[in-house]
C-alpha cells in the first residue's frame, strides 16, 4: 500500500520539484555529477524529509521546494569550495563568488514572489484590515505601488509618499499611520512565508 500510494501519488510531484528548481536555478553549477544524479539525489532527501512535513502547516508542495532548493544550494557551495582547494586555477574563476551569486539570485527570485503573494493578499483581504474611506484610499495606493515597482525608478521615501498624497489627497501623517499597520502585517506574512512558501489566511485582521 505505501508502495502504491508513493508511485501513484509522491513520485512524480517530488520529480518536478527536483527537475524545476535545477532548471530555474542550477543551469551552471559545481555539482560534479549528471544531471538525472542530482534529480535523484533530490528525490531521495526528499524521501527522507516526508515525516518532517506537518499538516495544517502550509502546502507540502511549498514546503518541500524550499527543503529541495535549500539542499541543492548546500551541495552546490560545498562543491564549489572543494573546486577551489583541488582544481587547477584555470578552472575556478577567482573573480566570482559563486555562492554569493546564486544567494543573490534567490533572494531576487522569493523577493519577487512574495510581493506578487503579498499584493494578492491585500488584493482580497484589503476590507478586512481597513473599513475607514481614507484608510482603504492609501492602503490601496500602497499596494498599486507595490504592483508596479518594476516600473517605478526612485525609491526615495519621500516620492513614494509624494505620490500617494497626490492619490489620496491625505497628509503624511495619516499616511504614516497606515503604513505602519502594512509594515507589521508585511512582517508577518515574511515570517509564514520564509517557513512555509506561502501566506498563512490566519494571520489576517481587522483593525477596523
Amino acid at each position: 500500500l505505501r508502495n502504491k500510494i508513493y508511485n501513484e501519488e509522491i513520485s512524480y510531484p517530488f520529480n518536478k520539484i527536483a527537475e524545476n528548481l535545477i532548471n530555474r536555478f542550477f543551469r551552471s553549477n559545481y555539482f560534479g555529477v549528471p544531471y538525472k544524479s542530482i534529480k535523484h539525489d533530490v528525490v531521495v532527501f526528499l524521501n527522507e524529509k516526508i515525516t518532517k512535513f506537518q499538516k495544517g502547516k502550509g502546502k507540502a508542495f511549498s514546503y518541500f521546494s524550499i527543503v529541495a532548493k535549500n539542499y541543492l544550494i548546500m551541495i552546490n557551495n560545498t562543491n564549489y569550495e572543494k573546486l577551489k582547494k583541488t582544481d587547477e586555477l584555470s578552472v575556478v574563476d577567482d573573480r566570482r563568488d559563486i555562492p554569493s551569486e546564486l544567494s543573490i539570485q534567490y533572494e531576487r527570485e522569493e523577493k519577487s514572489e512574495f510581493i506578487d503573494l503579498f499584493v494578492n493578499h491585500w488584493d482580497i483581504n484589503l476590507t478586512n484590515y481597513f473599513n475607514k474611506r481614507k484608510d482603504l484610499a492609501v492602503a490601496d495606493a500602497v499596494i498599486e505601488l507595490f504592483r508596479n515597482r518594476i516600473n517605478i525608478e526612485n525609491f526615495n521615501k519621500k516620492a513614494l509618499y509624494i505620490l500617494i498624497r497626490e492619490r489620496t489627497g491625505v497628509n503624511t501623517q495619516y499616511i504614516t499611520k497606515v503604513v505602519n499597520i502594512m509594515k507589521r502585517v508585511f512582517g508577518e506574512l515574511h515570517v509564514s512565508y520564509q517557513k512555509t512558501g506561502e501566506i498563512r489566511k490566519d494571520l489576517v485582521e481587522i483593525n477596523g
